[in-house]
């Protein structure tokens, strides 16, 4: 490389301007533990020339498959492929989906090389369907190269990462999708004040969600951009999950309480994220990152392959299908005694995102069916899940989302008996909004770890679990996502002939009589919650909803 370090694809005053080069020049470090912790302090952040050989040793390092194109390949398909045509008037392939390249302080130069390299990526990875991070892999990338064929073969060997633990980048419509699913399960879990934001400003809180991966490969500036990288080079896809999480957290901070500068708040985010360095530095923003104690690696790819798993049954593995992803409660076509449009869609937001693909279903209405507790099950058994909703005669409005067909309670033989999962919740709509989960998602202390019998059903990922704490699935998610039994008795819903119940210990969420007539509601164990409404209430009408496959109307 030319000196200061930079090579001929460089903007070098704007590259001044944005990373100084001012760090050490060599790094020793082997132990993987502290190049973890180095990787995270910046030690290689303000040293161009050190962050060049630090990214060659992680990317040379990186387990690939048998075959897989280096820079020999490059030097002799681009003249083929890019013909006579200048580097900034060749079109990007379709798998990066209308992303643009980030200029990231290229020249045109540059920019021009970013659009071949891309080209000579299509051609030699044909299974790369979906993919819109890598113009931004790619631009960052050819920063530390000496030319284009060696940004290529960098580029190459993170596509064809074949360790099945390391997940690097998503590469079809699928991996992409479930990415975003579960980036949205995430931001339930962990940024719980951002999420109702997010509800209340937006139409869809998917959409938004569905953006996430642009915050980061895309509207992060350069110096920000890099700094993930460099851990995400070390550390795998976790990193991304986690600061994306650290933005929508800061967003939050700034942002609550203020008039969004438009009524778009997924522009409003991706602004937000593009002069990030008005609110934050990199410092601050990976510090808020790493302080989220987040799930383990294993526990967030077992939630991944819940959530392809759920887009495979509906068919949804390719990028023409996307209309059918996100859900919106249409105003035209929903219609309910107890709520309105933008209270289903509150209730919408909270359901685990494999069901919030489905359109709302009326099963049961006390209105149209009868205030009849047999015909409630009658019309509900076969479903699962459902949700529940009451509204009683103060115009009070609650209910609860249950993960269990009805029909589970015929296995108690005419007596009451609980079932259910760590999915349930229960919620209160009006006078305010509110969400009780399982106690144990926010306590874990009060459950021990799932042991390792009961991996036995789930996907082969988990049969190697050590015995270490961090192997374990956490309470969250061997109750939520993978129904394993909790070592804790927890009550979640139980139905007779005389009686519904939701949640138990010490009281009961909700309780409703057998004639959909009268009702109570305290504080349970299972929810550790507020009452829903007025303790002893009078209901004037009750519904069940269901959840119907888009491909199903």
């Amino acid at each position: 490389m030319d000196a200061p370090g930079y090579n001929c694809f460089v903007d070098r005053d704007r590259m001044d301007a944005a990373i100084q080069d001012l760090g050490p020049k060599e790094l020793s470090c082997t132990d993987v533990q502290e190049l973890k912790q180095l990787a995270r302090q910046g030690y290689w952040a303000h040293s161009y020339a050190l962050r060049g050989k630090v990214y060659q040793r992680l990317i040379r390092d990186i387990p690939c498959r048998t075959v897989t194109p280096d820079a020999s390949v490059y030097s002799d398909i681009v003249g083929k492929i890019v013909g006579q045509h200048s580097g900034s008037s060749l079109p990007l392939p379709e798998f990066v989906d209308n992303t643009q390249v980030p200029s990231y302080c290229l020249n045109p130069q540059g920019e021009g090389a970013v659009r071949k390299i891309l080209l000579c990526i299509a051609n030699q990875f044909p299974d790369v369907s979906f993919c819109p991070a890598l113009p931004a892999v790619v631009a960052l990338l050819l920063h530390y190269s000496m030319d284009e064929a060696e940004c290529f073969e960098k580029a190459c060997r993170i596509l064809a990462c074949n360790d099945p633990s390391r997940k690097l980048i998503d590469q079809s419509f699928l991996a992409f999708e479930s990415s975003c699913m579960t980036f949205g399960d995430l931001v339930n879990k962990y940024c719980q004040a951002a999420h109702k934001l997010m509800v209340a400003v937006s139409e869809d809180v998917l959409q938004v969600y569905a953006d996430w991966q642009r915050w980061l490969f895309g509207e992060l500036p350069l110096s920000y951009f890099s700094r993930v990288f460099d851990v995400f080079l070390v550390e795998g896809y976790k990193v991304l999950y986690r600061v994306a999480l650290a933005i929508l957290k800061f967003f939050h901070k700034v942002r609550a309480g203020q008039p969004l500068e438009s009524d778009n708040v997924k522009q409003d985010i991706r602004a937000f994220v593009k002069d990030i360095a008005k609110t934050v530095s990199p410092e601050k923003l990976l510090e808020k990152a790493f302080a989220i104690r987040l799930f383990s690696r294993k526990e967030i790819q077992l939630l991944q392959m819940a959530n392809e798993k759920a887009l495979k049954q509906r068919g949804i593995t390719v990028k023409q299908k996307r209309q059918f992803v996100h859900l919106a409660v249409h105003a035209e076509n929903f219609h309910s005694e107890v709520v309105g449009v933008r209270e289903m869609r509150d209730i919408w937001s909270w359901v685990p995102e494999r069901f919030a693909l489905c359109q709302p279903l009326l099963l049961f209405s006390s209105l149209q069916h009868g205030y009849s507790l047999t015909r409630f099950f009658l019309h509900c058994e076969g479903h699962e899940p459902t949700v529940l909703l009451i509204k009683t005669t103060q115009k009070e409005v609650c209910g609860a989302y249950l993960s269990t067909d009805w029909a589970e309670r015929n296995k108690f033989g005419g007596k009451l008996g609980f079932f259910g999962t760590g999915e349930c919740f229960v919620f209160r709509l009006q006078p305010e909004v509110q969400r009780y989960e399982w106690v144990v998602i926010k306590h874990p202390e009060l459950t021990r770890p799932v042991s390792s019998e009961n991996t036995t059903s789930l996907p082969s990922l988990c049969h190697s679990a050590s015995p270490d704490a961090s192997d374990r699935l956490s309470p969250f998610l061997a109750a939520r996502h993978f129904n394993l039994p909790s070592k804790t008795e927890s009550l979640f819903m139980a139905g007779g002939n005389d009686c519904l119940i939701i949640g138990g210990g010490g009281g009961q969420a909700l309780y409703i009589d057998g004639d959909l007539n009268r009702g109570r509601t305290g504080h349970c164990d299972t929810f550790n919650n507020q009452p829903l409404c007025s303790e002893n209430f009078l209901i004037a009408a009750v519904e069940a909803w269901g959840f119907q496959d888009p491909d199903t109307q």
